[in-house]
């Protein structure tokens, strides 16, 4: 699949995919005989890990690493990638929280001009009569 398809399917840019192939977060993708990137199913598995990582908020740093560790295909990291990924669910849970505080904080403001806009109206209703 070449990276136009791969970039629709997984909604990134394809600057963005040639960005994380040129820093090593994907290795070197194959090439076909004209030199366009061909796309195989574990590239796109391993771009769209990395997307759902980008999201959760895992810093490049982070993300390189456990891609690191993973890409020596040794048990022996498991635990490593495991820290890394119990490490930013951490973050991302405090993201979460902080989150929920903003939303409730914005709800009750909605809430305060529900309850003006509902007293204005029956103010002027009351002025009307």
């Amino acid at each position: 699949m070449n990276i136009k398809k791969v970039s629709e399917q997984l909604e990134i840019t394809p600057d963005t995919i040639r960005y994380y192939e040129r820093i090593g977060l994907v290795p070197p993708i194959n090439r076909n005989k004209n030199g366009v990137r061909d796309f195989t199913d574990l590239d796109i598995q391993r771009l769209d890990f990395i997307k759902c990582m980008r999201h959760a908020g895992l810093s490049i740093e982070s993300l390189h690493e456990y891609m690191h560790l993973y890409s020596l295909n040794d048990d022996r990291t498991i635990p490593a990638r495991k820290r890394i990924l119990e490490e930013e669910a951490e973050k991302l849970d405090k993201r979460i929280a902080s989150l929920q505080e903003t939303r409730a904080y914005l709800q009750h403001k909605i809430n305060v001009y529900d309850s003006q806009l509902t007293q204005a109206t029956n103010d002027l209703k009351l002025s009307e009569e």
